[in-house]
């Protein structure tokens, strides 16, 4: 397994978070072509964990928190090349690390990953949203 290390990346930059979404298959599901939307979504977050090993990127957790009571984890990607290793997982937990025992971290799954938060422990929940236009 190859050594990865875990960090808060505010500054992470666009071109690095799209190639993350290319290698994890996340792509299609977001705005993954424009970099100046990505670069927005960057900003916009309260935390950015990521995942690094020899090679680079591969793989980040994006939230918008208010560290308080709630965390929406709204982009959790692994590159496919290291996914089964945890990563996933562990981004998860260093999310948690970091907004707190007492703030509760929500996301939205793909249908083919609801397994995988299942097996790791996450409550599922209804949930509601006003769909984006694009």
């Amino acid at each position: 397994m190859p050594e990865v290390t875990y960090q808060l990346e505010p500054e992470l930059t666009a071109k690095e978070f799209q190639q993350v979404l290319l290698d994890s298959g996340l792509a299609p599901r977001r705005p993954a072509t424009d970099l100046v939307r990505l670069g927005r979504m960057l900003r916009g977050a309260d935390l950015i964990v990521t995942a690094r090993d020899a090679e680079g990127l591969v793989g980040i957790a994006r939230s918008v928190t208010d560290y308080a009571y709630c965390c929406y984890l709204s982009d959790l990607a692994v590159a496919k090349r290291v996914q089964g290793l945890g990563i996933g997982k562990e981004l998860i937990e260093q999310t948690r690390r970091a907004v707190g025992a007492q703030v509760s971290v929500y996301l939205a799954s793909a249908p083919a990953a609801i397994g995988f938060y299942e097996r790791i422990g996450m409550a599922k929940v209804p949930a509601f949203v006003w769909k984006s236009e694009g």
